[in-house]
């Protein structure tokens, strides 16, 4: 079992900037990726980004893409997700989230659109973005 807690959520004007953190305990050596989505109210869940863990390939949605970052501390265990620009529409829980699934696989643009595909689910922590 793999446990996830994300932090750094908050309020935020539109242009403005967050840093979410997800620390990862317990089995994290059996996982490949780790990945942030999102849900608003009434949407679907939306993958953001992706990371092969202990590798520095990524991928991105198209909506967040020039504006967001994700990384990782290995040391840590601990994935990050860089958000700039901010604007309203990326009001949402975001999730941090990992599956032990292949990692050439994992870790494609693929895998975003799929949010079953990762079995580990943090709590989530709120984004709002508002003026």
């Amino acid at each position: 079992q793999v446990q996830l807690v994300e932090s750094g959520g908050g309020s935020v004007q539109p242009g403005g900037s967050l840093r979410l953190s997800c620390v990862a305990s317990g089995a994290t050596v059996s996982t490949n990726c780790m990945a942030w989505f999102r849900q608003a109210p009434g949407k679907e869940r939306e993958g953001v980004a992706v990371i092969a863990t202990r590798g520095d390939l990524s991928n991105y949605a198209d909506s967040v893409k020039g504006r967001f970052t994700i990384s990782q501390d290995n040391t840590q265990n601990t994935v990050y997700l860089q958000m700039n620009s901010l604007k309203p529409e990326d009001t949402a829980m975001y999730y941090c989230v990992a599956t032990t699934a292949a990692r050439a696989i994992c870790a494609d643009v693929w895998s975003l659109g799929r949010p079953t595909f990762f079995q580990y689910w943090g709590q989530g922590t709120q984004v709002t973005v508002s003026s």
